[in-house]
């Protein structure tokens, strides 16, 4: 496939946000990227973004995409990612979600980090990351994809926000010290029925482990983690369809349980 060129940034950047206004899954990017390109890949991510933030949103986080071996082996892709997390797509433990501002979603069960201080090493260690975390909570990542019937590469998916819908958070703060996330065990469940399971330890070894790999990534590319962010530290098992209104409950243990309430309809 050819290489990807500048000029096609524009290109990409119209076809997401115009999939996402309309609601209408667009064709892969990478047929203008090419499936390698992955600096090309973030030029248009930050293009939309910047979209976003001149509309009035506000990028208050950070989230990790394929970490985990069995969402790398459902899309074919392995390698990790990451996106923005913007002001309007946090809810809260319980707080209905409208089904009506997604396309594709599904749900994942994560591990989230608020930063308490600036990690600005492309070096960091997990030993930054534990310095730097101020508290996690349990959460849940609602992904969607602009891109049709998630026919989605690396490129595909880091374009687009690394295939980003919105993130339930947890309401309990919990802290680090002591605390060994790679034991951490997750069940995810579907009004009650078992729907998913995992732990820490299918995040990169550790959602720690993860974080530090974040850190250095957009340490190096001038975008630091700063004091304050939340960052969604990726799947702790395979990724859930949803399929219409309803509950889903993800419980990790020793963090208690958050749950995402869909609800039908454009506003809660």
């Amino acid at each position: 496939m050819r290489a990807a060129l500048r000029a096609d940034i524009p290109l990409v950047a119209d076809r997401l946000r115009q999939a996402a206004a309309t609601g209408t899954p667009c064709a892969p990017v990478r047929d203008l990227l090419g499936d390698s390109d992955i600096d090309m890949a973030y030029a248009v991510q930050t293009r939309v973004a910047e979209s976003r933030v001149l509309a009035g949103a506000r990028i208050v986080g950070r989230k990790i995409g394929l970490t985990s071996p069995a969402v790398q082996r459902q899309f074919g892709v392995f390698h990790p990612d990451f996106g923005m997390l913007f002001s309007d797509m946090l809810y809260a433990s319980g707080e209905p979600v409208p089904l009506a501002r997604f396309l594709q979603p599904r749900v994942e069960a994560e591990v989230a980090f608020v930063i308490a201080r600036t990690i600005d090493n492309p070096d960091a260690s997990v030993a930054d990351v534990l310095r730097a975390t101020e508290f996690v909570l349990a959460a849940i990542e609602i992904v969607d994809s602009r891109i049709a019937d998630w026919d989605i590469r690396i490129t595909d998916t880091i374009a687009d926000n690394a295939s980003s819908g919105a993130v339930v958070l947890g309401t309990t703060p919990y802290s680090l010290t002591g605390r060994d996330l790679a034991e951490v065990g997750m069940v995810l469940e579907h009004d009650g029925e078992k729907m998913s399971t995992g732990s820490g330890a299918d995040c990169m070894g550790s959602p720690v482990t993860a974080v530090a790999w974040l850190a250095r990534e957009v340490a190096r590319r001038g975008r630091p983690l700063v004091e304050g962010e939340v960052v969604l530290s990726g799947a702790l098992g395979p990724l859930v369809t949803v399929t219409g209104p309803g509950s889903y409950r993800a419980t990790l243990d020793g963090m208690g349980s958050v749950d995402a309430v869909f609800v039908a309809g454009e506003q809660a």
